[in-house]
Order: structure tokens, then sequence, then C-alpha cells
């Protein structure tokens, strides 16, 4: 049951952070669940390595927002540069 709330909290997260960056981003629902996990780790990641989360804390609502945000700006800016056209 912890895998399912894990990708409903991801999806919510990921449809958060896709609302607040700007811009068209052609992700499925699969994939914003994934992005919103993935932001949830990178802030963990960070979180641990600036001092602010002990072993085993996990990263609140807002850090995995945040953690998003930067996944999916660097993703667009990658995709940007990519293209050649």
């Amino acid at each position: 049951m912890h895998y399912v709330w894990m990708a409903v909290i991801g999806f919510i997260v990921g449809l958060v952070a896709r609302a607040i960056l700007p811009g068209t981003q052609s992700l499925g629902i699969i994939l914003t669940a994934v992005l919103g996990i993935a932001g949830s780790f990178l802030a963990e990641f960070v979180g641990r390595a600036m001092g602010w989360y002990a072993e085993g804390d996990a990263a609140g609502f807002i850090a995995s927002v945040i953690g998003a945000i930067v996944l999916l700006f660097v993703v667009a800016k990658l995709k940007g540069s990519s293209s050649t056209g």
C-alpha cells in the first residue's frame, strides 16, 4: 500500500509542479507521477546534503514540488538545447 500512496502523492506533486512552471510539458499520467517521485528524491538528497534532513526523514510536500520544478526546468532546457531546428 505504501507504493500506491507514493504514486498518488507523486502524481499530485507532478501536477502542481507542471502547473507552477510556465510552458507546455507533454507528459502523460505516468511520467507526471514519475516526475513527482523523482522530485521528492531530489529534494530528500539535497536536504540531507545540506543537513536539513536526518537519515530516514522524508522530504515534505513543498520541497518535493520544488525538486520536481527543478527537474522539469532542467529537462526543458536539455530538450531545448538539443534541437537543431
